[in-house]
């Protein structure tokens, strides 16, 4: 049987759906269906988010070694037999997004108004268009502009200096060249970069964005984004209620003004403040933390107090989630 290669994610402990992974290892199983019995992977490592938190979740490497089966709406596979293969960070995660999206397009420059369009460009300096729906498009030439307005896009750079913007619902973008510009206001799009002073933003709502880069400045006006970063001195924005931000570099800077927000910085000298009501927010000591209370007067709710907390391991814990609640920074457990 062919092998097929791909990127599976797991909980932190290595196990999916109550199922114990070991890396290195080979499972089998007899009977297989799709969604529903067998072991499950993705070809497309950002079709991996779909179905995994992704600051909650591990990725390794996969290969199929048995019976498969396909997904008809994305790169899903079930097997029989899945090896499971090293772990893959962030970076490495956004940088396989890229070759494959890079892989399935053709060699051919232009612009594209039809569906179903499939666009690449290897040379420099590139400009690509699309209007049409279902478009892939890939560049891996420097100093690319790419636009695309049509649902279900899939776009990959690799190329530095990429700008890169898409109207349409369900886009995936990677980029893995420095100072990318990219843009969705979409809705569920999933946004992946690992260069150095990349700026992305998202005006949709379900966004999921990865930035592994230096210096990234990320921002999502949407509801219930979900945002991770890895790189150093991150500027990280949002303003839609319920997102879930996660930041594992040194000197980030993270806002969020939506409500129910729950920002995560494991990184040393940090600055998180939470403006919107009933967030909660954790970071590492010698970090500070800022929070909001609000209270419902009048069927408006309306700020009561604003609070400013350095994370000395004493009076506030390091890698303990905070809420103000009567005015006092209070210790609460995750949900």
């Amino acid at each position: 049987m062919k092998k097929i290669e791909g990127y599976k994610a797991f909980n932190k402990d290595l196990k999916c759906k109550g199922y114990q992974y070991k890396e290195g290892e080979v499972h089998e199983t007899d009977k297989i269906d799709i969604c529903r019995e067998g072991f499950h992977f993705c070809e497309n490592p950002l079709d991996c988010w779909a179905y995994y938190d992704l600051m909650e979740s591990v990725f390794h490497k996969v290969t199929s070694l048995g019976k498969t089966g396909k997904h008809k709406e994305d790169s899903k596979v079930v097997t029989t037999k899945l090896q499971i293969g090293v772990k893959v960070s962030l970076s490495e995660m956004v940088k396989a997004s890229v070759d494959f999206i890079l892989k399935k397009t053709f060699r051919k420059k232009g612009k594209s108004s039809g569906y179903s369009a499939q666009i690449g460009s290897s040379g420099d300096s590139a400009k690509i268009g699309s209007s049409g729906y279902y478009a892939k498009i890939g560049s891996s030439g420097n100093y690319a502009q790419i636009g695309s307005s049509g649902d279900s896009a899939q776009i990959g750079s690799s190329g530095d200096s990429a700008q890169i913007g898409s109207s349409g619902d369900y886009a995936q973008i990677g980029s893995s060249g420095d100072y990318a510009q990219i843009g969705s206001s979409g809705d569920s799009a999933k946004i992946g970069s690992s260069g150095y002073y990349a700026k992305i933003g998202s005006s949709g709502d379900y966004a999921k964005i990865g930035s592994s880069g230096y210096y990234a400045q990320i921002g999502s006006s949407g509801y219930y984004a979900k945002i991770g970063s890895s790189g150093y001195y991150a500027k990280i924005g949002s303003s839609g209620d319920s997102a879930k931000i996660g930041s594992s570099g040194d000197s980030a800077q993270i806002g969020s003004s939506g409500d129910y927000a729950k920002v995560d910085s494991s990184g040393k000298n940090s600055v998180i403040m939470c403006a919107g009501h009933a967030s909660k927010a954790k970071g590492k000591k010698g970090s500070w933390i800022t929070l909001s209370e609000w209270k419902m007067t009048n069927n408006e709710y309306t700020p009561i107090c604003v609070k400013t907390r350095k994370i000395d391991g004493k009076h506030i814990k390091a890698d303990t989630w905070y809420k103000l609640i009567d005015k006092k920074f209070v210790e609460i457990k995750d949900k």
